[in-house]
């Protein structure tokens, strides 16, 4: 009976000991979820720049179309390539 109950009592404290293994595989996985958390925090931080960025060319966009409607430009008149250019933002109304 006294070597069951101390097998017993063995058996109670090694069976945590196995079960955390001891190979720093919870240290590990901190460091991964860390790195990941990182590098979502860092796309994060680009997507509000892209937000940022495209507000900017929504609202230089419609301030180009304001100018060109109180300009009252003869857009008729004007060369296929000056519309391009304006269109896709590479030369603005003066």
């Amino acid at each position: 009976m006294k070597k069951l109950a101390i097998a017993t009592l063995i058996a109670a404290i090694a069976l945590p000991l196995a079960a955390c293994g001891g190979k720093g595989d919870d240290k590990l996985g901190s460091q991964v979820e860390k790195a990941a958390d990182n590098r979502a925090d860092s796309l994060d931080a680009a997507a509000d720049n892209l937000e940022d960025q495209a507000k900017a060319v929504r609202k230089d966009g419609e301030r180009q179309s304001d100018a060109i409607d109180d300009a009252d430009v003869n857009a008729q008149a004007m060369p296929q390539a000056q519309k391009d250019a304006l269109v896709n933002g590479s030369e603005k109304l003066r």
